[in-house]
């Protein structure tokens, strides 16, 4: 690649550039996630990972509602209970991760209906919870049904060189370049 097709595939502006603008540069960020993955290898001795996580919280929130008894007698449930680990702690701290990376660009705020899909599907608060629930549902399912999400299969996977990782990035492109394709199409 020479010097000029390279210059031209970074961003123009410096990272302090990007921050004051309210953007993230990706460069630093996917280098920070790297660093993040090593660190949790060394440390942990796991791979980075939230869907089983997401999981076990998910059957200490059923037990509140049917009890533990019912949630127990769910084989899934039963190996994997709710508990206080690396990987609960790593769901928290993304979560809260989040909500702190947008407080400290001042991005914060609730949107019910985003822009972008009340020009596609209409303003309707109710479809578009539905719609999100859905998407969510589905998406938890794919995760639990290939043993990873994009932290584990993506990030983790890909690290190692696992052909299960670039088969996630591969398949995670397509999915994005079609569902884009529906949001944007005809503009």
């Amino acid at each position: 690649m020479s010097g000029l097709a390279l210059r031209q595939a970074l961003p123009a502006a410096s990272p302090r550039e990007e921050a004051a603008a309210g953007r993230w540069n990706p460069y630093l960020i996917g280098a920070g996630i790297g660093v993040l993955s090593w660190l949790v290898f060394v440390i942990v001795a796991a791979p980075i990972g939230i869907t089983t996580a997401g999981a076990q919280v998910a059957g200490g929130i059923a037990a509140l509602f049917v009890g533990q008894e019912a949630v127990s007698a769910n084989a899934y449930w039963a190996r994997n209970p709710m508990r206080l680990d690396y990987g609960t702690l790593f769901l928290i701290g993304t979560a809260a991760g989040a909500f702190l990376s947008a407080l400290a660009r001042g991005s914060l705020r609730v949107e019910h209906v985003p822009t972008v899909w009340a020009e596609r599907f209409g303003p309707s608060v109710a479809r578009r919870f539905a719609w999100a629930f859905i998407g969510g549902a589905i998406i938890m399912f794919a995760s639990r049904l290939a043993n990873g999400c994009t932290s584990g299969n993506g990030i983790s996977q890909s690290l190692q060189m696992a052909v299960v990782g670039w088969t996630f990035f591969a398949t995670m492109f397509a999915s994005g370049v079609a569902t884009a394709w529906l949001m944007f199409r005809g503009r």
